[in-house]
C-alpha cells in the first residue's frame, strides 16, 4: 500500500514536468515558425552563441540571443524530464516509449538548429528544424496523455443503444402553444425573443471571428485592401447563415431536446413556436444569407449554403444521432467560415484559409468534448452517442488532450506559412498554455467544474487567437 501511495504522489509531479516540457518545446516551435526568427538567423550566423553580444539597438540580434537562451533552458527541462521518466519503474512502457522518441529527436533538433544558424536559414533546413520540433512536442504530449490516464477502467465494452427503452409509460405530450403574455408589447417581445433564440446567437460571435480572421489572412497574404463593404456583407451573410443553421437544428432535434435538461426549454421543443413557422423562418434566413453572400461573390455564396447544409443535414441529421465521431466530422461546419472569409476577399480559397480552417477543425473536439463530459448524462438521455457516453470519460479526457496538441501544432503551422508575427506567437503560446493547464486539471479533478473550466479555456484560446490574427495582419 505504501508503494502505491508513493506512485500516486509521483504521477502528478511527473505529469507537471511533462506539461512544462511540452509548453517549452511549443514555445520554441512557434518562435521558430515566425518570420522574425528567419531574420534573426541572418543577424547571428555563429553557433552555439552569437559572435556579438545582445543589443537593444539590434532587435533581430536580440531575438536571436533570446531564442538561443530559451533553447538551452527548454533543452535542459526536456532532458530532465526524459531522465526522470526513463529511469522510474512506476512509469509505463508506452510513456517511456513516447519519451524515448522525443529524446532521440532532440540531438537531431540541435544539429538542424546549428545548420540553420550557420547557413543563414537556407532551405530545406528550417522546415526540417520545425518538423523535428513538432515531433518532439508530439512525443511529449503522448507521454503526458498516457501518464495522466494510465488505465481506461470506466469505458463500456459496447456502444449503448442511442434510444434506450423508457422505464415508465410516457405521458402524451401537449402540442398546444403555451399562453402568451396579455399585453401586445410583452407578447411581441416574447415571440421575438423565441425567434432570436432559434438562431443560436451564442455561436455567432466566435464564427464571425473565424470569418474575420479568414478575411484578414487573405487580405494580408494577397496584399489587398479589406473594404468595409466586404466586411459588412460577409459578416451579415454569416450571421444569417448561422441563424438558419441554428433554426433547422432546433426543428430537427425538437423531440430529443425535450429529454435533455439543457435543451428542454427551447422554443420549438416547448411549442412556443409552431414547427411550420420555425421551418419558414429558417428557409427565409437561408435565402437571405445566400442573397447577401451573392453581393460578395458566387464562391462565398456557395460556401455559405454549404455551411448551412453541413450543420443542418450532415451534422444534425446524420452524424450527431448515429456516430461517436459526430463531433470530429462535424467540425467541418465550424471550419467553413474561414473559407468563406478567404473567398470573400480574393474569390478563391488560398492556403492560409485552408490552414486556418484546419485549426478550427481540430480545435472543435478539444473544445466540445469538455461540454460532452459536463453533460454526459444529459446526452445519454437524449440518445446521442457522444464520446463520454460511448467510450467512457477516461478516453474522452485523453482525446481532449490529443486534439489540443493537434490544435497547437496547426496554429504553429499557420505561423510558418504566413507572415503572422509576435502578437500571434505570444497569444498561441500564452493562451495555449492556459488551455493545457485547464485540461491537465480536468484529468486530475475529473468533475463537472473542471470540464467547464477547460471548455471556457478553449473558447478563450480560440477567440484570442483569431483576434491576434486580425491584429497581426491588419494593424501591426
Amino acid at each position: 500500500m505504501r508503494g502505491t501511495a508513493v506512485i500516486e504522489r509521483v504521477r502528478p509531479r511527473f505529469a507537471t514536468l511533462l506539461a512544462g516540457s511540452a509548453v517549452g518545446v511549443y514555445l520554441l516551435v512557434v518562435a521558430g515558425a515566425t518570420a522574425s526568427i528567419a531574420d534573426a538567423a541572418s543577424a547571428c550566423s555563429a553557433w552555439p552563441v552569437c559572435s556579438r553580444p545582445p543589443s537593444l539597438a539590434e532587435p533581430t540580434l536580440l531575438v536571436a540571443w533570446g531564442h538561443r537562451v530559451a533553447a538551452v533552458l527548454v533543452g535542459l527541462i526536456v532532458l530532465a524530464t526524459a531522465a526522470v521518466g526513463l529511469t522510474r519503474a512506476s512509469v509505463s512502457r508506452r510513456v517511456k516509449g513516447a519519451l524515448a522518441f522525443a529524446f532521440v529527436l532532440f540531438p537531431v533538433q540541435i544539429a538542424l538548429g546549428a545548420q540553420v544558424a550557420t547557413t543563414g536559414a537556407a532551405d530545406p533546413f528550417p522546415a526540417a528544424h520545425l518538423l523535428t520540433g513538432m515531433g518532439i512536442f508530439v512525443g511529449l504530449t503522448l507521454a503526458l496523455a498516457w501518464q495522466l490516464e494510465p488505465r481506461d477502467a470506466d469505458e463500456p465494452a459496447t456502444e449503448p443503444d442511442p434510444e434506450p427503452a423508457p422505464t415508465a409509460t410516457p405521458q402524451p405530450e401537449s402540442t398546444e402553444q403555451p399562453p402568451l403574455p396579455d399585453s401586445s408589447f410583452a407578447r411581441a417581445k416574447h415571440v421575438a425573443g423565441a425567434y432570436f433564440r432559434l438562431m443560436k446567437p451564442r455561436l455567432m460571435w466566435l464564427l464571425c471571428l473565424v470569418a474575420s480572421a479568414g478575411m484578414a489572412l487573405a487580405a494580408g497574404t494577397a496584399g489587398m485592401d479589406l473594404t468595409v463593404q466586404t466586411i459588412v456583407l460577409t459578416l451579415g451573410g454569416g450571421v444569417l447563415a448561422i441563424g438558419a443553421s441554428g433554426t433547422f437544428n432546433h426543428v430537427l432535434e425538437r423531440d430529443r431536446d425535450k429529454k435533455m435538461d439543457r435543451t428542454s426549454d427551447r422554443p420549438v421543443a416547448t411549442h412556443q413556436l409552431p414547427v411550420r413557422n420555425a421551418v419558414a423562418f429558417g428557409l427565409a434566413l437561408a435565402a437571405a444569407s445566400v442573397a447577401v453572400f451573392l453581393q460578395v461573390n458566387p464562391l462565398a455564396a456557395a460556401l455559405g449554403l454549404s455551411a448551412i447544409l453541413y450543420y443542418s443535414v450532415i451534422y444534425t441529421l446524420v452524424l450527431k444521432p448515429n456516430t461517436v465521431q459526430n463531433t470530429v466530422i462535424g467540425g467541418g461546419a465550424g471550419a467553413l467560415p474561414a473559407l468563406i472569409g478567404s473567398a470573400a476577399v480574393t474569390g478563391t480559397v488560398g492556403l492560409p484559409g485552408l490552414v486556418l480552417a484546419g485549426v478550427i477543425f481540430v480545435w472543435t473536439p478539444a473544445h466540445f468534448y469538455n461540454l460532452a463530459l459536463a453533460y454526459k448524462d444529459d446526452y445519454a438521455r437524449g440518445g446521442f452517442p457522444m464520446m463520454p457516453v460511448v467510450r467512457g470519460e477516461a478516453t474522452t479526457r485523453k482525446h481532449i488532450l490529443l486534439w489540443l496538441a493537434a490544435t497547437l501544432l496547426a496554429a504553429a503551422a499557420l505561423a510558418a506559412l504566413t507572415n503572422l508575427g509576435w502578437v500571434y506567437a505570444v497569444t498561441t503560446i500564452g493562451l495555449g498554455s492556459v488551455f493545457l493547464w485547464a485540461v491537465v486539471r480536468l484529468h486530475r479533478e475529473r468533475d463537472e467544474s473542471a470540464a467547464f473550466r477547460a471548455f471556457h479555456a478553449s473558447n478563450a484560446y480560440l477567440g484570442a487567437l483569431l483576434l491576434a490574427i486580425v491584429v497581426d495582419t491588419l494593424v501591426v
